[in-house]
C-alpha cells in the first residue's frame, strides 16, 4: 500500500521531510516529478533549503528510490509474515512470498515501482540500509536470505545463491515491467495476478526444483 503523502514541514529532521515529500511526489505524479523545486513545495520550505542535505537533484532522487525500496520491503515482509506460521520457516514458500510481494508492490504503486530504480545505481545500493523496511533487510537482502536458507537445508547448491537471486530478481522484475510499461499493461488486473503467480512458481521451481 502506498505511504501517506507527506505534510508541510515545520521542525524536525529536514531531510527526512524532504525525501517523505519526495516519495508522495512521485507517487502522485511519477519520478519524473521529483526535482528540488517540487519537492520543497510540499515540504513547505524554500529551495534553497534542500541544499543543506542534497547537493543535486540526483541524490535527492537516490534517496527518494532507497524510501521507495524500502516501502517494497515492506510489501515483501507483509507477505511473508502472511504465511501460515508453519511455512515461515519453508524457504521455497519465503522465496515465493519475495516475488508475490515484488509484483504486487509493482502493480499497487507502478509509480514507486519506478521510482525504486533511482535508488539502484549498483549492486551496492542494494544492500543500503536506507532501502530496508521495517525488519532491516532490502529487496534484494529478503531474496538472497530465502535463497540462502534454501542453500543451506541443501535445495540449491551455497555457491549458487547470487547467480539464483539475479535470475529470480530479473524473471520478477522483467514480468513487472511487461505488465506496466510492455505489451501486458492493457490486461486487466485479475489476469495480470494470475500471471505474477504462475511465473514466480515456475521460477522457484526452476531454481528449487519442483515442489515435493
Amino acid at each position: 500500500m502506498p505511504e501517506a503523502r507527506a505534510h508541510p514541514y515545520h521542525h524536525g529532521d529536514l531531510r527526512a521531510a524532504l525525501v517523505r515529500a519526495g516519495y508522495g511526489l512521485a507517487l502522485d505524479e511519477g519520478p519524473q516529478a521529483v526535482t528540488l523545486r517540487a519537492v520543497t513545495r510540499r515540504a513547505g520550505v524554500s529551495p534553497t533549503a534542500a541544499y543543506r542535505h542534497f547537493a543535486n537533484v540526483d541524490q535527492l532522487r537516490a534517496a527518494v528510490g532507497m524510501r521507495a525500496l524500502g516501502a517494497l520491503a515492506g510489501v515483501i515482509e507483509a507477505h511473508q509474515a502472511a504465511l501460515p506460521a508453519a511455512h515461515r520457516a519453508r524457504p521455497r514458500d519465503l522465496l515465493t512470498a519475495v516475488g508475490d510481494g515484488y509484483i504486487a508492490y509493482a502493480l499497487d504503486n507502478p509509480n514507486g515501482f519506478r521510482t525504486g530504480l533511482f535508488g539502484l545505481l549498483d549492486m551496492g545500493h542494494a544492500e543500503l540500509p536506507e532501502g530496508a523496511g521495517d525488519g532491516g533487510r532490502t529487496p534484494f537482502q529478503l531474496l538472497t536470505d530465502a535463497l540462502a536458507a534454501a542453500a543451506a537445508q541443501g535445495s540449491l547448491p551455497p555457491d549458487s545463491v547470487s547467480s539464483a537471486a539475479v535470475h529470480c530478481w530479473s524473471s520478477v522484475h522483467g514480468f513487472a515491467s511487461l505488465a506496466l510499461l510492455g505489451p501486458l499493461r492493457g490486461q486487466a488486473r485479475h489476469e495480470l495476478d494470475a500471471l505474477g503467480r504462475r511465473l514466480v512458481r515456475d521460477v522457484v521451481a526452476g531454481v528449487l526444483g519442483p515442489a515435493s
